[in-house]
């Protein structure tokens, strides 16, 4: 079983004593976003967890908690979102010259492999142009060569809630020539720093450019890492169809991160996720929640990880 923590919050930033607690209890309660009474109970021994996928914009404050991490002998990997937007955009986000030395220090702990560079969302409005986009992204590119292995980058998506939340930037969604255009430079300035570029949950074809189509929840680098192959992997069906995950069960909780970014999908209501930030308990079971008594808690099926190894030499993952 995959973890996913989280496409929803970031628990690295936010709730690492939390998840320090549910490795230490051996399972997790999450709370079926669209079926507010339906639990379910996630194992999280370490038999029966193939990875953990961090999902991160900041993971200063984890870094500590990893030898632990490691001690009980779990696999993992970030996806570590790094973009050069200010607080306009980002306004929970520190200083970008600060996060750039957390993603050096993350990646000299555990190897760039295991680091994966998001750009995203790629935001295009009057003030970030292309041309401000192509300086930007090629000046992280340099900074993070020999840190990272692969970039995955995606553009905005024009969620309700994002509409609303960003009717002041006046923001324009490109057409798939001008997204091509510029992923073609940002992959010219990756390649020139040893630095793949993958593409998440878009529809256009860049392969022309040398760009696929990524897969986040990525079973191959799994097994990479874990050095262990992966039973009855399948395409994550709960995502969009230009995604190329594979199945998880994520951990997270809606309306709990705490970055307050503009183009989030995942907060509705960013005054409420920053108190959630401040006062959860990180004892319960469920992310800034509690049982309330009404709800059906459903264990997930204990399924042990695989143990014959993977040939670990001499191919990479893309």
């Amino acid at each position: 079983m995959i973890i996913s923590a989280s496409r929803r919050t970031d628990i690295p930033a936010f709730y690492g004593e939390w998840f320090i607690n549910r490795l230490r209890a051996g399972e997790v309660l999450v709370r079926n976003p669209m079926q507010s009474k339906q639990v379910s109970r996630i194992l999280l021994m370490p038999e029966t967890v193939d990875a953990f996928v961090f999902w991160t914009k900041n993971p200063e404050n984890f870094l500590s908690r990893l030898p632990e991490i490691d001690a009980l002998g779990y696999a993992y990997y970030f996806l570590f979102t790094l973009t050069p937007y200010d607080a306009t955009l980002e306004p929970g986000v520190p200083e970008k010259g600060k996060i750039l030395e957390v993603f050096r220090q993350l990646s000299g702990l555990i190897g760039p492999e295991k680091v994966v560079w998001r750009y995203d969302p790629v935001v295009l409005t009057d003030r970030f142009t292309p041309e401000w986009h192509t300086a930007a992204f090629s000046r992280l590119a340099g900074e993070l060569s020999g840190y990272t292995e692969r970039c995955i980058i995606s553009f905005l998506d024009d969620y309700c809630k994002i509409k609303s939340r960003m009717r002041d930037t006046r923001y324009v969604l490109p057409d798939t020539s001008a997204m091509g255009e510029l992923a073609a430079r940002f992959a010219d300035a990756a390649g020139r720093n040893g630095i793949t570029l993958f593409t998440c949950s878009q529809d256009i074809d860049l392969s022309r450019h040398g760009i696929m189509h990524s897969r986040c929840i990525d079973a191959e680098l799994i097994e990479r890492i874990s050095g262990h192959r992966l039973l009855r992997v399948k395409k994550d069906g709960s995502q969009r169809h230009s995604c190329g995950c594979v199945e998880s069960r994520d951990i997270g909780s809606y309306n709990t991160c705490g970055h307050g970014c503009l183009y989030c999908y995942a907060v509705s209501s960013h005054a409420k996720a920053f108190v959630d930030c401040k006062s959860y308990d990180s004892l319960s079971s469920l992310l800034c929640d509690t049982l309330k008594g009404d709800e059906t808690v459903t264990t997930s099926i204990l399924r042990k990880k695989a143990t014959q190894p993977v040939d670990l030499f001499p191919h990479r993952y893309y």
